[in-house]
């Protein structure tokens, strides 16, 4: 399986909320993880924003993304997904009580991957001030 079908199956994993033990598989020992948005500052590792979004499913269980694009750049072994996710607090957590607020909220993944395909390295794009306004929280 070539490093851009992999980071294809690690993305989807990761969106449909499967967190650490349906993306592993897809992720090198130790991978960092990287973020300018308040909720994530604190998130160091793929594995931990992979548990994160699995916990976000909690208080947004109708949670869904809408992918728009990707692309694949073999002179730096990066793979790109531009998408929306979409999603209501109507669950349980969060740092605040369910809000029933509607976001669509619109960012950028970058897989970094290794010589062996795996994800070594990400960094979203996202502006949290926005997604949080509208989910009522800020």
């Amino acid at each position: 399986m070539s490093a851009f079908e992999n980071a294809t199956r690690f993305f989807h994993a990761c969106e449909s909320s499967e967190g650490w033990e349906g993306c592993k598989q897809y992720v090198e020992p130790g991978a960092s993880f990287e973020a300018q948005a308040g909720p994530l500052v604190e998130i160091e590792t793929v594995k931990d924003y992979t548990d994160w979004m699995a916990g976000a499913a909690s208080w947004m269980p109708d949670g869904r993304y809408d992918l728009h694009t990707s692309a694949w750049d073999e002179a730096n072994r990066a793979a790109t997904f531009f998408a929306t996710y979409h999603g209501s607090h109507s669950g349980e957590g969060g740092p605040v009580p369910p809000t029933n607020r509607e976001m669509s909220s619109d960012y950028v993944y970058v897989l970094f991957m290794s010589a062996d395909g795996r994800v070594e390295r990400m960094v979203k794009i996202w502006n949290a001030a926005w997604a949080l306004t509208q989910l009522g929280w800020a």
